[in-house]
């Protein structure tokens, strides 16, 4: 009864529009109190605080500084003439260029509305541009930007990090396969709903202009190469690779490109520090709220729950999927990932899962809650930015939806698509 009333109201909350941070540290101090444990309350700052100064969160606000810096400063651009010229005459036409830009830019940025809001309006521009309907413009921008954050870098995967046992670079690798399958999905939508539509394809471009929006792309895809490298190498760490692209970003923007002035770099570290704040808020009021789920023993009673209907595996991480689903339709991705974790975690160690391997399907079932209102952040994003409707938006991403139910279900049940690269690295 405890942790449905606690849930209930943590929900309640949220559904009513109380910030995210403000709604589960209302519920975890006002649970508190009305259960007598009033004299744990001292205990909150110290959590809060604990929660803040974690070594691996100082890689988000980097992440986030170099996404923007991206956008901004020319490097977006180059990304997109370049997959244009690569695969802009498939059939599909830009809409295949769309979901390879997102995948280049996704081994940068980590970040899903930023590749929405960045490289999503360039995009939708060249999409409306050359005839493409505004719908299914908008519609594969949002569907494509959830790949961002599960190919490597990813802050989803360093937020999971955060409050489980997982190792940041192996989560990283696991995201690899998974992410390109999501690519490889959205690219057949992308080919069936074009041969429907009939939408117009350019021709092949020359090996000469394609080597030369290659030559103007490589600063660019660079860091990949830096990031991605550097951290599967050893080179690095994740919050040290996130420190490596922010300064790499800000050398091509302003040194090598010169499209940032100073009056653009302020706003861009301005917009940074608003975005970070908010996100690294959220995680130091989520670990207070952990630990008073814990206290209460939230999650033995939640997993018991889970148990008396089946002790099936199968059936166990099917409901977990369904829950994260459902959860991912009302809360943010960072919100659900800290809540649910310290929650389910118990449950996986049970079955036996990896937490890698379980890190991979919260975070992909969180890219399914991009996609999904009421709170979908990419679809807002790309809203912004056009004059599609939220509710037409939402159902023209269906098809791009279902793909990515279909790889959040066969990375849940079988594990290589995960675990194969990270044991292939590091071993099992």
């Amino acid at each position: 009864m405890i942790a449905l009333i606690v849930c209930l109201v943590l929900l309640a909350l949220m559904i009513i529009g109380m910030p995210v941070c403000i709604a589960m540290g209302l519920t975890s101090a006002g649970s508190m109190q009305i259960m007598d444990m009033g004299w744990l309350l001292s205990t909150m700052m110290q959590k809060i605080y604990q929660g803040s100064v974690s070594y691996t969160l100082i890689a988000i606000p980097f992440f986030i500084l170099a996404g923007n810096l991206m956008n901004t400063g020319g490097i977006t651009d180059r990304i997109f003439n370049f997959a244009n010229a690569m695969v802009g005459h498939w059939p599909g036409g830009l809409g295949q260029v769309n979901v390879v830009s997102s995948v280049i830019f996704s081994g940068m940025s980590g970040a899903a509305v930023a590749d929405a809001a960045g490289l999503g309006s360039i995009e939708i521009k060249a999409m409306n541009d050359a005839g493409y309907d505004e719908k299914f413009s908008a519609s594969i921008t949002a569907a494509s930007s959830t790949i961002g954050p599960v190919i490597p870098p990813s802050i989803p995967f360093v937020v999971y990090a955060a409050v489980s046992t997982a190792s940041v670079p192996r989560l990283f690798a696991a995201g690899f396969i998974p992410g390109l399958m999501m690519a490889v999905a959205m690219m057949i939508c992308v080919y069936f709903i074009s041969k429907r539509r009939k939408y117009p394809v350019a021709p092949k471009m020359p090996w000469g202009i394609r080597l030369k929006y290659l030559w103007q792309a490589i600063p660019s895809l660079t860091t990949i190469i830096i990031i991605v490298g550097g951290i599967l190498s050893g080179l690095f760490m994740p919050t040290e690779a996130a420190i490596v692209a922010t300064f790499y970003a800000f050398f091509l923007s302003c040194v090598v490109y010169r499209q940032i002035s100073f009056r653009k770099l302020l706003n861009v570290i301005y917009q940074s520090i608003l975005t970070s704040c908010k996100t690294l808020f959220i995680i130091a009021v989520a670990t207070f709220m952990s630990w008073f789920l814990i206290y209460n023993r939230i999650p033995d009673i939640i997993i018991n729950g889970l148990l008396s209907v089946t002790t099936t595996p199968e059936m166990l991480l099917l409901i977990i999927v369904v829950i994260l689903l459902i959860l991912g339709m009302f809360l943010e991705g960072t919100s659900v990932i800290l809540i649910v974790t310290p929650i389910f975690l118990p449950i996986i160690n049970r079955i036996g899962m990896d937490h890698v391997q379980f890190g991979v399907i919260i975070t992909l079932a969180s890219m399914v809650g991009l996609l999904t209102p009421p709170v979908g952040m990419s679809l807002y994003a790309v809203c912004s930015i056009t004059k599609v409707e939220l509710m037409d938006l939402s159902k023209a991403v269906l098809p791009y939806v279902v793909g990515i139910i279909i790889v959040l279900l066969l990375c849940t049940y079988w594990a290589p698509l995960s675990m194969w690269i990270p044991s292939l690295i590091w071993g099992g």
